[in-house]
């Protein structure tokens, strides 16, 4: 049942407008993250799993080991270069290549095995940002707060209710079977895959390959909808907070280009100049080079030379 926002005091119009550090974002916004606010039962299992994981990378530094470290490690580069920025993201939400199914739904498993819901939840969520971007329908804005656009949204179901009633944006998902499944079996697939993890290494690698790299894969991941949109630079007029921040693209294989990214959705490069690192790109164009990425989408100079002159900025 959806809230009434004039009976819930969720969110505080025209509050104390204050400045996140170091930016110029102002929070316009508030929301009760916490209190005063109803608890869906998906808010309590999503902030019980996020929290348990949390808590289980705590034991690291008491269980480390090289061989779980490394496993770790390579399993956040796969799922996060495969599974969430070249699939969830690039491919998945913005279409902006085309890949054989077969490929297409490997590399969407990847995305499964981040924790980061599943492929039509994700993408709902990122084409409803896109579309009510920096905006008080936007999915994860700063101007509600830097807590909120990390992920304190996450834990806010009757937000997201309330703005979209429903994910009327993902046909193309919905129409796909192999997508209805792992929505009605996500937590199948998670549980499955820590289990697996434990039976093959004990409560050292649970720590490490579901713990450890799934909290950074969160945090870095979150940082693209939080930092990108506070703190960087802005190379194209995009009427949005977006910005390019070269640490954020160091540690989501070129996410933090964001501002290059909201200027043009569709492309399949984020990092558009040559010293803008995108480790998603450059797997993508060998996709391309041996057969198995077509249709890849990339702006021309029409369109950039459109963006970098517009003269107006909405938050400017």
């Amino acid at each position: 049942m959806l809230r009434n926002p004039a009976t819930v005091s969720t969110v505080v119009k025209e509050s104390e407008h204050t400045k996140i550090v170091l930016s110029d974002v102002v929070v316009t916004r508030k929301r009760n993250l916490l209190w005063a606010r109803k608890w869906r039962a998906i808010d309590i299992q999503t902030g019980v799993l996020i929290l348990a994981i949390h808590l289980l990378s705590l034991f690291a530094p008491f269980r480390f080991d090289w061989d779980a470290f490394l496993f770790a490690f390579f399993r956040w580069v796969f799922c996060g270069i495969f599974g969430i920025t070249l699939s969830y993201h690039r491919n998945l939400a913005h279409r902006s290549l085309k890949l054989p199914k077969c490929l297409e739904y490997m590399f969407a498993y990847l995305g499964v095995l981040s924790f980061q819901r599943d492929p039509i939840f994700w993408v709902s969520i990122h084409r409803f940002h896109h579309q009510y971007v920096d905006s008080e329908k936007d999915s994860h804005s700063p101007i509600f707060g830097f807590w909120f656009s990390h992920m304190g949204w996450l834990f806010d179901s009757g937000y997201l209710i309330e703005k979209y009633q429903k994910s009327n944006n993902v046909e193309d998902l919905k129409n796909q079977v192999f997508y209805r499944f792992i929505k009605r079996t996500y937590i199948l697939h998670i549980s499955a895959y820590a289990a697996l993890v434990y039976a093959y290494g004990g409560f050292t690698y649970l720590v490490w390959a579901v713990g450890v790299a799934t909290t950074w894969g969160y945090h870095t991941t979150f940082l693209v909808n939080s930092a990108c949109h506070i703190w960087g630079t802005q190379s194209w007029d995009t009427g949005d907070l977006s910005k390019n921040n070269w640490w954020v693209a160091l540690v989501t294989f070129g996410e933090g280009w964001h501002n290059n990214h909201h200027a043009f959705e569709y492309s399949a490069r984020h990092g558009l100049k040559w010293w803008q690192i995108d480790f998603c790109w450059y797997m993508i164009r060998f996709l391309e080079a041996v057969g198995l990425a077509t249709n890849v989408k990339l702006p021309n100079e029409a369109h950039k030379l459109k963006k970098s002159s517009t003269s107006h900025n909405k938050f400017k």
